[in-house]
């Protein structure tokens, strides 16, 4: 789930005779760490709540440097000897929050790791806190890609470079919430739901896999969604996240997301539409699920089942 894989597609005018290629572009054809993933990790390193954080350190790496921030001596010194009083997220962030009112916001992004047991390499080690005090004497961050981003906050920039960018959190957003911020807007619902400053924690996988369950063509403009259809993906955002974080985030074909103890995730076993371009549906059985971009992103969804307007009768209350 935490890993994009960047495809280069030639797309052929099929109006030419010889279907020569028209142009080439790039295309995200996997998608970032979301909702359930980071709430995995989150939960898979509550353990350590009641530790001391005794060293912050960060490994040599060779590689790409992620966004760390204040430098490591002033991190150190700002976290030797403090509490972890709690570990919570915000969106796609594990929020590791210190007796001091200072929070260590980690942000995964595209292949970061939040752990406890041993990471997949140690030559993408980014941060290592030795703890005492409980069950396991540190807590890691691993980032292949060095996308991710480490940040130690006071109690008021949390507020001011986190939380004044971010919509409600998807597992809390109401329905009437999530139309008054998306209902004028003429995006297509599917890049919409992207939005973290209108919903914060959705991803293209989830949004994908959100829109089939409520039987909604991802193509719909955002101005153009009844007060039904907005409640039905509001439900949808329930009822997928919550299956996902039930079976513990997906694990792609590459592998790099892993839980906190390093085993895989497991949704994605239960993907209905995800990366299933020309199956049949699961649903109707009658459709194939099709693949299209949007925003540069891959969509996948059931052109016969998932509609623009109205309910196909195979769609349930979720």
């Amino acid at each position: 789930m935490l890993a994009i894989v960047l495809r280069v597609e030639s797309i052929l005018d099929r109006r030419s005779s010889d279907l020569s290629p028209a142009y080439t572009y790039f295309t995200w054809i996997g998608s970032l760490p979301e909702l359930p993933e980071v709430e995995t990790m989150r939960r898979g390193v509550l353990p350590v709540v009641g530790s001391r954080i005794v060293k912050a350190e960060r490994p040599p790496c060779r590689l790409r440097p992620i966004l760390f921030e204040p430098a490591i001596r002033t991190f150190d010194r700002r976290v030797r000897d403090q509490q972890i009083v709690n570990i919570g997220r915000r969106g796609k962030r594990v929020m590791i929050h210190l007796k001091n009112m200072d929070v260590i916001v980690i942000e995964p992004r595209m292949t970061g790791l939040v752990l406890l047991a041993d990471p997949p390499g140690p030559e993408h080690l980014r941060l290592r806190l030795a703890l005492r005090g409980g069950p396991s004497d540190q807590l890691l961050f691993w980032d292949r890609r060095g996308l991710g981003t480490v940040r130690l906050l006071s109690a008021e920039e949390l507020q001011t470079k986190v939380d004044a960018k971010l919509g409600p959190d998807a597992l809390e957003i109401s329905h009437q919430e999530l139309r008054q911020k998306l209902c004028q807007s003429r995006r297509e619902i599917k890049v919409a739901l992207l939005d973290q400053a209108a919903v914060a924690g959705i991803g293209n996988l989830y949004a994908a896999e959100i829109l089939f369950l409520a039987g909604i063509d991802p193509r719909t403009r955002c101005d153009g969604l009844t007060g039904p259809q907005w409640q039905r993906i509001q439900r949808a955002i329930q009822a997928v996240l919550l299956e996902a974080i039930e079976h513990e985030g997906s694990t792609l074909s590459d592998g790099t997301y892993r839980n906190a103890l390093n085993d895989e995730g497991g949704y994605q076993n239960y993907h209905r539409v995800y990366d299933r371009a020309e199956q049949s549906c699961f649903r109707c059985k009658k459709g194939r699920i099709r693949r299209i971009v949007q925003a540069q992103r891959s969509t996948f969804f059931c052109p016969k089942c998932q509609q623009r307007s109205g309910l196909h009768h195979l769609v349930q209350s979720v």
